[in-house]
């Protein structure tokens, strides 16, 4: 008899298979058990009566804790009342290890407990659709970029100097000297792009940000693509092309996982139509007629984000912010020099930015005295100063934060419940 997975046992239906799992609840009724079993790819109910199996047997499983692992052998029946469609019917049970008395049980926990559990409650429903949306929003990304003729080029997790900023870097020993963990690889996509055309990079990255908002996470994921010869309006039209074809494959895959976490997907559907671009400066006067005490020079607020996208359907563009409050490697618009050609693409229902990006200065003198003006090391941008000395090129890209995006498709609070294992300024254990 065949050993299948819990999502494959619709092909099985009417024949005798093992399950190999875990007991995920239990509930019994006279000279009936129904035993719950998941093995990580769905969860199934196995039925057992106890004029099929033997006295032991039936005892064994009255008694069975949550989260046990066992061995079900039994036969695949349709049942329409079966959010999968079918049931076990057991012929016989073996108990792998009895576990001890589960400390996650059907009652509300609170947030702190569910945190310091983490790698139990990794195992429930919720958080499996979570981060199989997760998977599927990663798999989605990298599917569109691969499409878009986009090279995979991994990026060094330590480097010799800040990317976005001297004062959100963690710190760590390299032999002799300071090294710190990446904040992004933008600038060694930046080498890749000059090598390749057009290069994206996935990993972690960290910020040591002393915050607790909702938003926020000490380590995350980003996808960033880069390329030479694109401009802000191609940074704009490929960052709207990848994430309207992130939510059309999760809308088309995963709906299931999306019905369990009661996702209203009445949003995620208007993504088809186009992303609006709005200037900073009239997104500023429209924050400002909304009530946002906002001032023209100033970064965006959550709040700010929250207002703004609320007026909106759809994730929005907004371009062209000040340069002082913008990074050192961002270019100047020619036509605005007080200005810097980046884009933040922020989503709708107070989720805020997912994306930011846009053109890198391409000209070795400005960058040069950008980084001087920053007071950031000249010896460690030395590398990255020589691309503007060999053949520079006009060239761009974003970065797109998974956890954020994770958080907006699937209608979550915060982004803790995003990853598997969060890092957070008073978290990281497990």
């Amino acid at each position: 008899m065949p050993t299948v997975h819990i999502e494959d046992v619709h092909r099985h239906e009417g024949e005798t298979v093992t399950l190999r799992g875990w007991l995920y609840n239990r509930r019994s009724s006279g000279k009936l058990h129904f035993l719950q079993v998941r093995d990580g790819s769905g969860v199934i109910q196995a039925v057992m009566f106890k004029g099929d199996v033997d006295e032991a047997m039936f005892d064994a499983a009255r008694r069975l804790p949550q989260e046990s692992s066992i061995i079900v052998t039994g036969t695949v029946k349709r049942d329409e009342r079966s959010p999968l469609g079918y049931e076990l019917g057991i012929q016989t049970l073996e108990v792998l290890q009895e576990a001890e008395e589960y400390p996650i049980s059907p009652k509300e926990h609170g947030v702190a407990f569910l945190m310091e559990n983490r790698h139990l409650w990794m195992r429930s429903r919720r958080q499996h659709a979570i981060l199989r949306i997760r998977a599927e929003i990663i798999a989605a990304t990298r599917d569109f970029l691969d499409g878009e003729g986009y090279l995979l080029v991994d990026a060094p997790i330590f480097t010799p100097a800040a990317c976005e900023g001297t004062t959100t870097l963690f710190e760590t020993q390299y032999f002799s000297r300071m090294a710190y963990l990446t904040q992004s690889g933008q600038l060694y996509n930046e080498a890749a792009a000059m090598a390749f055309g057009r290069v994206y990079c996935f990993g972690p990255t960290f910020r040591a940000e002393k915050s607790k908002t909702r938003r926020h996470l000490t380590e995350f994921w980003m996808v960033e693509p880069e390329a030479a010869f694109l401009e802000l309006d191609g940074i704009m039209d490929l960052a709207e092309r990848m994430v309207r074809s992130i939510v059309e494959r999760v809308l088309e895959r995963r709906q299931s996982e999306l019905r369990l976490l009661e996702r209203d997907i009445a949003p995620l559907e208007r993504c088809t139509e186009p992303f609006p671009r709005v200037d900073y400066a009239d997104a500023v006067a429209q924050l400002q007629s909304l009530g946002s005490d906002i001032q023209y020079g100033d970064d965006f607020g959550a709040d700010d984000e929250t207002i703004l996208t609320q007026q909106y359907d759809t994730p929005i563009l907004v371009h062209r912010y000040p340069r002082d409050i913008k990074a050192f490697y961002m270019k100047g618009d020619p036509e605005r020099p007080d200005r810097a050609l980046c884009v933040d693409m922020l989503a709708p229902e107070g989720y805020g930015e997912i994306i930011g990006g846009g053109q890198r200065e391409d000209d070795y003198q400005t960058l040069h005295d950008a980084i001087a003006a920053h007071d950031l090391p000249l010896e460690a941008f030395s590398w990255y100063l020589d691309l503007r000395r060999y053949g520079s090129v006009p060239h761009g890209g974003f970065g797109m934060g998974i956890e954020r995006a994770v958080a907006w498709i699937c209608g979550l609070h915060h982004v803790r419940e995003t990853i598997p294992f969060p890092r957070m300024l008073d978290r990281i254990i497990p």
